[in-house]
């Protein structure tokens, strides 16, 4: 799992948020920090307190299908 760390312009704080390897979002926070630091720093800790193993599969955009 990752944590990263986002705003947007309409609101300037940070938040994170939690993707599995397969690029799904598994928590957001509801906190806002003032830096990317701060939000990141939280959002790691938080993995360490789910506990949650990761067993999804990244996705693979670019595989193409069965011939024909």
């Amino acid at each position: 799992m990752q944590v990263m760390a986002f705003s947007t312009p309409s609101n300037p704080e940070w938040r994170w948020r939690i993707v599995n390897n397969a690029g799904e979002l598994v928590e957001e926070s509801r906190h806002v920090y003032l830096s990317i630091e701060a939000a990141v720093t939280d959002g790691q800790q938080r993995i360490r307190e789910l506990d949650i193993q990761d067993l999804s599969e990244r996705a693979h955009p670019f595989r193409r299908g069965a011939r024909r």
